[in-house]
């Protein structure tokens, strides 16, 4: 009998103790979210609230009401809530936006989704293609299967790169940290494109003037590099040269990526920098459409401007721009 009791207290503790750690858990959860969240109970009263929503409501505080101005929705906020029940008690999360965000997240929300789903629908397709063609009797199932390895790294490439952009969007990657010199980084990124310079028939060059500095980590940077690199590899054509340099314009800092190559239509210049754009001429690319959209993210993170030129057979430049603190 006390074995029981024992073992019945140990399994109430155990209990006890994992109920402690899970609301600790909804807590912080609620604490620490960086969105204006707040709790109320059945008479709209602040059960509890995040950090960011007692810094945006003067006055909100546990125990007392909420303005009904909030619930109401106003100029500054537009509110949505989800009511629940919990052990018999009726309550409501409260959601806070600022007015127009809530619509425009959702509508940018439901098109990247979209987009998402139709760049990964294509390299499935294709490979279930080749998986139905290797069963086939006299095929050639190495070269099938290395042709299916192909369109696994193109998935692989575009969720590594959707995730990315994911850090950035909820400030999980931090851009700007100090001053950087980036002939490291050049260097390193023209080791590594090397050979991929080679199959595409393009020349590549990099170059940093002595004391230009750029406003963002390393890791952030050479981002930047290669995505402007391999977007030339991809798009410049055979023969071309791709040059990069980062040097001082006036109090500025530039970045400038310019190729000799095919340029581009001026319908297609506004739109370089959109999500999985590419202008029909090179639709056909195995480029994630992501790339330059990575580009402009981090710049402008990094407090940078950013802007394209070309014509079609003169090539395409991109400049990043970096005002230096006064």
């Amino acid at each position: 009998m006390k074995r029981l009791f024992g073992a019945a207290k140990a399994d109430i503790e155990a209990e006890a103790r994992a109920l402690r750690i899970e609301a600790e858990r909804a807590r912080v959860l609620v604490e620490e979210s960086m969105e204006i969240v707040i709790v109320l109970d059945s008479e709209l009263n602040v059960l509890a609230a995040s950090r960011r929503a007692r810094e945006a409501i003067d006055g909100l505080a546990d125990g007392l009401p909420l303005p009904t101005q909030v619930l109401k929705g106003s100029q500054a906020y537009e509110p949505v809530l989800v009511p629940y029940e919990v052990d018999g008690r009726r309550e409501t999360l409260v959601y806070l936006g600022e007015a127009g965000d809530l619509s425009a997240y959702e509508e940018l929300r439901v098109g990247f989704t979209a987009a998402v789903s139709h760049e990964l629908r294509t390299p499935l397709a294709r490979l279930l293609a080749l998986l139905e063609t290797a069963a086939l009797p006299g095929e050639d199932p190495p070269e099938l299967v290395e042709q299916g390895r192909r369109e696994v790294e193109h998935m692989r490439e575009l969720i590594d790169d959707v995730l990315f952009l994911s850090e950035l969007e909820t400030g999980r990657a931090t851009v700007a940290l100090g001053l950087h010199d980036p002939g490291p980084v050049l260097n390193e990124v023209a080791g590594e494109l090397r050979e991929s310079a080679d199959r595409a028939g393009v020349t590549l060059a990099f170059h940093a003037e002595p004391g230009a500095e750029v406003p963002m980590r390393p890791r952030m940077l050479k981002m930047v590099v290669e995505n402007l690199a391999e977007n030339a590899l991809r798009y410049a054509g055979p023969g071309a040269t791709f040059t990069l340099t980062v040097g001082e314009d006036g109090s500025d800092v530039v970045v400038t990526a310019a190729d000799d190559g095919v340029g581009v239509d001026a319908d297609d210049l506004p739109r370089l920098f959109e999500r999985f754009y590419r202008s029909d001429r090179v639709r056909a690319s195995r480029g994630t459409g992501l790339g330059l959209a990575i580009v402009k993210h981090v710049v402008t993170s990094a407090g940078g401007s950013i802007d394209a030129s070309g014509t079609p057979g003169h090539g395409l430049t991109i400049k990043c721009r970096f005002r230096r603190a006064a």
